[in-house]
């Protein structure tokens, strides 16, 4: 049985949510489809993923439309992706499944988008697109789908290394390799004192530690130097964040006009929830609200607000604060799509020049790269759900593919597995080092 092997497999959503999909694989589909959007700026991974593995791609999305029966697969790429398209059509083979080409926009492969784009229809407010007869998957949780079937689990993350280094490109990475490893297959830095934001420039973390590791979410590596823009943005304490805005805020709306869920007919206004910096928690509660259904995608704050404030973390507040105090919206009004939906969408070149990180904009072409890492250190925690339980003790032998944490089969989680051959140097609750 599919969902089985995905759950003794390990795999997750690798675009980020990390979702178990022994889940999905579990659910009853019209539609499977196939995420491969990838809207985040300077990661191109996805479209390497796709030019040189859509025959396993579309495996692994033919063994979900079986184990969910559903009857058609619909295909989300981006139309500048002409070599990936060029490559999905030539492994189609009689497969009912339909491209749908999208444009060069952000956030495009936001799920509630794409579920719009691919087939007309609209989640509902806090919903899943499984209530509209959809299920979701990443390119490349579909490849590791199409693996499991074959009994082999996620030891690997397919991920680019770009921003200022001397040779982007994206390569297979043992699940548990340090960053520094990886900036060094990337050629090294291009500036003697950087950041690294992990997974996104919009949705990704941002983290000075080149000792942190990859895990089986980790999208891709964007380095920067310590003096960019983004830099300052992105390191302010929530206290200064919040002192700005409740001075500076002058309710414009931007934020809430080129919001993507507004404008799909959510109620989402970030303006609204600015107002709750100025009030007390009494009035917050009036404000707040208007955050439920946020999705983070990070528009508001790093392109559509004129004075470099921040909804998005305003909104992640509000969200905080609605849930200690046992509070949940429930939108009133239809979802209906507004008017000016589409004159509203954010091109990735101009969101690129609004972030100041247009000079990085390059390919990063797939590279096969022999590994050979000293260590590894594979996290219990890379997944949605329960954090997995070491399974192998200190000193053990351990061999690529083995099982070394596992969550019990009445929770949600995903097992974790040994990337390389090597003995297992540390174990803890949070993590299994492996030395080679």
């Amino acid at each position: 049985m599919l969902s089985q092997k995905l759950r003794e497999g390990g795999v997750v959503g690798a675009g980020g949510a990390g979702f178990p999909t022994y889940v999905k694989a579990e659910a009853r589909a019209e539609f499977v489809i196939a995420n491969g959007a990838e809207c985040e700026p300077l990661i191109h991974k996805d479209a390497e993923l796709m030019k040189h593995f859509a025959p396993e791609i579309l495996s692994g999305m033919q063994l979900m439309m079986e184990a969910t029966d559903a009857k058609t697969g619909k295909f989300g790429v981006k139309t500048k992706n002409a070599e990936s398209i060029e490559a999905i059509k030539r492994h189609l083979d009689g497969r009912a499944i339909d491209l749908v080409t999208l444009g060069d926009y952000y956030p495009s492969g936001d799920e509630y988008e794409l579920v719009y784009s691919a087939t007309g229809r609209l989640i509902p407010p806090a919903g899943i697109p499984l209530q509209v007869g959809c299920v979701v998957n990443n390119v490349e949780t579909l490849y590791n789908v199409a693996l499991a079937e074959r009994d082999i689990p996620v030891t690997e993350k397919f991920l680019s290394v770009c921003g200022a280094v001397k040779k982007p490109q994206s390569f297979w990475a043992p699940v548990g390799i340090g960053f520094r490893d990886l900036i060094a297959a990337a050629g090294g830095a291009t500036a003697s004192d950087y950041g690294i934001f992990v997974s996104g420039i919009m949705m990704g973390t941002l983290t000075f530690d080149p000792e942190d590791v990859v895990t089986k979410t980790t999208g891709g590596l964007i380095l920067l130097p310590r003096d960019h823009y983004l830099m300052s943005r992105r390191t302010r304490s929530q206290q200064e964040m919040d002192h700005i805005g409740k001075s500076a805020c002058d309710q414009c709306s931007y934020c809430t006009e080129f919001c993507p869920r507004y404008l799909l007919g959510y109620e989402v206004q970030p303006h609204k929830v600015m107002r709750s910096l100025g009030f007390t928690s009494t009035g917050a509660d009036v404000w707040n609200q208007w955050s439920e259904l946020c999705c983070a995608c990070g528009l508001c704050t790093l392109y559509a607000c004129p004075e470099d404030l921040y909804p998005k973390e305003a909104c992640d507040q509000g969200k905080h604060a609605q849930r200690a105090a046992g509070l949940k919206f429930v939108q009133q009004r239809p979802v209906e799509v507004h008017p000016m939906k589409e004159y509203r969408r954010v091109p990735l070149a101009q969101l690129r020049r609004r972030l100041q990180i247009e000079e990085y904009e390059r390919e990063t072409p797939f590279s096969e790269v022999r590994w050979r890492p000293a260590a590894v250190r594979i996290k219990m925690r890379q997944h949605a759900g329960q954090a997995a339980t070491p399974t192998v003790k200190e000193g053990e032998r351990l061999k690529k593919g083995q099982l070394v944490g596992r969550v019990p089969d009445s929770q949600l989680g995903a097992h974790v597995h040994a990337s390389i051959n090597g003995t297992a140097r540390k174990v803890t609750a949070e993590y299994v080092e492996i030395a080679s």
